[in-house]
């Protein structure tokens, strides 16, 4: 009996696993990568990228990275700010994908003398024609941003005799953290103490005031109660500011992509060159991280972003510090799939604060560790990307072949079944697109498939019509006349 009992239920445990959904991933482990569906439930997903490498300073020979806040890849180079060891560390990729250092920079020259950093936060390195490969680094405890060629040879300093008297006040120190240039030689700077937005300064480092600042949602409830405090209460924090962004970055076509931690406003921004966010936001939800969570490991609340960075098909990534997860969406804010988490082991992180790619690779900088992640594409991640370019080229034939081939590998992956739908959409399926709009309730796509198809039923079917009106007014007349002839033939 007991052994029989055993037998059953080793049998009922095979059964349900064999049950379980299998993914395919493209690494030693997964990532947990996950979509959410329409009821932001998590949805298990087959791993879209992969660690290809975990880079530590050990690894390069040059020291443990200490406490590094940014990087920038500019060709195949990587430039790290390892901020507390007062240094630029400089990494080049090969094509056979190997990495070496080429060179670690412990200070500028001014008129020839070397001036060294002093935790410097930030860095960026121009790709545009005009300027490239100058650099620029937020000297963030020198107080000043220092625009260098090349060869580490001044160009321009800022410092606060640079800014006006209105630009900081009095006793809050000029604190750059992270830095943008746009194509026209215009400086973004995220600085401490400045929730005003983005401080700008032009090509000569001349402060030109403040850009993209996000509004301030203030609630009625709010409002009536700021009339009733006092005036004490008001000086200490009724104050309706803008918040603070946390980093800035410029993506490929020339918008500065900026975040913050704050719920008030949107986690994510793209800003054009006047400073309004153009940020398309069609997706379930808008693109903000995690939409739903829980308080597991004692983490609990949501994403707080901080680093995004476009990718070279319109896509993006943002970064969250609170959960050590990467989020990517494409061009109209539908979230694609998220993955990573927190954890001291490859592809996992415990204090994220960078995040820039080299083509579609990668690279996430973690301060804790003092480690940089460099993640590739798997097949599962390329599919999804060539399905999305054939769809923007106009390829729709294409284009659906492929998201029949993600849905092949992830039939739990809801965009795909959109892709299929809008592909077919295009090539005037509108039935069949109109079955798949239901599966993703797309109820406003469902309707313009259904209004299309409406109105070529109605001109392959007009004839229906035609007979039916015929019918009904030429048969009662007839029916009427030959009643009538019958009544007269019998009472004659």
């Amino acid at each position: 009996m007991k052994k029989r009992l055993i037998c059953f239920s080793l049998a009922l445990v095979l059964s349900i696993v064999s049950l379980l959904p299998v993914y395919a991933t493209g690494s030693g482990h997964q990532l947990h990568t996950f979509n959410y569906n329409e009821w932001n439930i998590p949805v298990p997903s087959p791993d879209a990228y992969r660690v290809a490498d975990f880079i530590l300073g050990e690894h390069l020979g040059i020291g443990h990275f200490n406490n590094p806040r940014d990087l920038q890849v500019h060709g195949n180079l990587l430039y790290v700010a390892d901020t507390e060891n007062h240094r630029i560390v400089i990494n080049e990729f090969f094509e056979d994908g190997t990495f070496d250092v080429a060179d670690v920079v412990e200070h500028v020259f001014i008129d020839g003398v070397p001036s060294t950093f002093d935790r410097p936060n930030g860095i960026f390195v121009s790709p545009w024609a005009f300027n490239y490969g100058e650099i620029w680094i937020a000297d963030t405890h020198n107080n000043r941003i220092l625009h260098v060629d090349s060869d580490w040879n001044l160009i321009t300093l800022i410092d606060r005799s640079k800014l006006e008297r209105s630009a900081l006040e009095e006793h809050n120190a000029f604190l750059p953290n992270k830095i943008a240039v746009d194509f026209s030689g215009r400086i973004f700077v995220q600085a401490t103490h400045v929730n005003r937005g983005l401080m700008e300064f032009d090509h000569d480092g001349y402060f030109a005031g403040y850009m993209g600042a996000p509004d301030v949602t203030v609630t009625p409830w709010e409002r009536f109660w700021r009339m009733l405090a006092t005036r004490e209460q008001r000086d200490r924090g009724w104050l309706f500011v803008p918040v603070e962004y946390n980093s800035v970055s410029i993506d490929r076509e020339g918008f500065l992509m900026v975040t913050t931690a704050s719920e008030d406003v949107e986690s994510v921004r793209r800003l054009n060159a006047m400073g309004s966010d153009v940020m398309i936001r069609n997706g379930f939800d808008d693109p903000q991280g995690d939409t739903w969570w829980g308080s597991a490991g004692h983490i609990g609340g949501p994403s707080v972003l901080v680093a995004a960075t476009g990718l070279p098909n319109g896509t993006f990534v943002v970064f969250d510090s609170n959960r050590g997860r990467l989020f990517k969406y494409d061009t109209q804010g539908h979230m694609l799939y998220a993955w990573a988490g927190t954890g001291h082991h490859e592809g996992f992180f415990m204090n994220p604060s960078a995040l820039d790619s080299m083509g579609f690779d990668l690279f996430a900088l973690d301060a804790q560790m003092g480690a940089i992640t460099r993640f590739v594409l798997t097949e599962y991640g390329t599919l999804i990307n060539e399905a999305l370019e054939l769809y923007q080229r106009g390829h729709y034939e294409e284009s659906y072949t492929l998201w029949r081939e993600v849905l092949r590998m992830n039939g739990n992956f809801q965009h795909a079944y959109g892709g299929v739908a809008r592909a077919l959409l295009r090539r005037g399926y509108y039935r069949q697109a109109m079955h798949y709009f239901r599966l993703t309730n797309d109820n406003s796509n469902f309707g313009r498939a259904f209004g299309f198809y409406r109105r070529i039923w109605m001109e392959e079917n007009f004839w229906i019509f035609v007979v039916v009106v015929g019918v009904l007014v030429i048969v009662p007349p007839v029916v009427k006349k030959v009643l009538k002839v019958r009544r007269e033939i019998l009472a004659s």
